[in-house]
């Protein structure tokens, strides 16, 4: 019989670790002595105890490993599940590999041409959300400022006492024949009624972020970091923007928080 420590030492894995697994059902010591409860095992666990770092290593989880020690080795159900684990492993590298890239031409940012965003954008998804809604389109840009406030006022009119709360306004915006059509509203899942349209915004698989502060006379800028921050991750758009108005309650903006959110797919 081998002691834990001396199993351990073969086998190159910590006595938490055997503990763990024998707890799991994992790999149950050949012997545990009643009175001070030592583990011990024999020689021949060593196999199991293999096979176990070698799936380990491979990334497979606890349940997985346990299905597999437990219904022998099948051929088929491991080269299915790499399979799986290949697909997962391909994953990971794509995102280690963008991430590398990130990190590179920020450093270059950094070190040769002394500059860093004046905005930090991420990547994530962005769920799917209905809204109670008015739907409006301007002609150009400059339009925006003026409907954009008594679109929110309106919907909050018809739905505040019902809603209780408000949730965070939402903006949605698309280029359209006619012009910029925007869709302004609050997360609703009450009834239809007058007064505003229900829309639904689908959950997104991707979108690059980033949080501008402060007045929207300069969020045009922090848009334009958002477009160049896509274009250097070699990302094209999906879709229509929008903007979530995170605090938007003082008259001068000042302390106001808006996420700017471009849904994007890989080029």
């Amino acid at each position: 019989m081998l002691s834990i420590g001396a199993f351990a030492q073969i086998g190159q894995v910590t006595h938490r670790m055997l503990r763990h697994w024998d707890t799991a059902g994992l790999l149950i010591p050949a012997h545990v002595d009643e009175y001070s409860g030592y583990r011990s095992y024999d020689p021949s666990q060593l196999e199991r105890l293999h096979r176990i770092v070698a799936l380990r290593q491979l990334g497979f989880g606890l349940d997985d490993i346990s299905s597999i020690l437990d219904r022998g080795v099948d051929a088929n159900r491991i080269a299915a599940l790499l399979r799986i684990r290949r697909a997962e492993v391909e994953e990971e590298h794509r995102i280690a590999a963008d991430r590398l890239v990130d990190v590179e031409r920020r450093l270059h940012l950094i070190e040769k041409e002394n500059h860093m965003s004046r905005i930090e954008i991420v990547e994530k998804p962005l769920p799917a959300v209905r809204l109670a809604a008015r739907c409006v389109i301007v002609a150009d840009q400059p339009e925006v400022a003026r409907v954009l406030g008594p679109a929110f006022d309106a919907v909050a009119e018809i739905i505040g006492e019902e809603c209780g709360s408000l949730s965070t306004p939402i903006a949605q915006y698309e280029t359209v024949e006619d012009g910029l059509q925007i869709v302004a509203g609050y997360a609703y899942g009450g009834p239809v009624r007058g007064g505003f349209e229900v829309v639904d915004l689908p959950a997104v698989d991707a979108a690059v972020c980033g949080i501008h502060l402060g007045s929207m006379d300069r969020i045009a800028e922090s848009w334009q970091a958002i477009h160049a921050e896509i274009f250097a991750r070699g990302l094209v758009h999906a879709g229509p923007c929008r903007e979530l108005y995170v605090r938007a309650v003082t008259e001068d903006q000042s302390d106001w928080v808006t996420e700017l959110q471009q849904p994007v797919r890989r080029g």
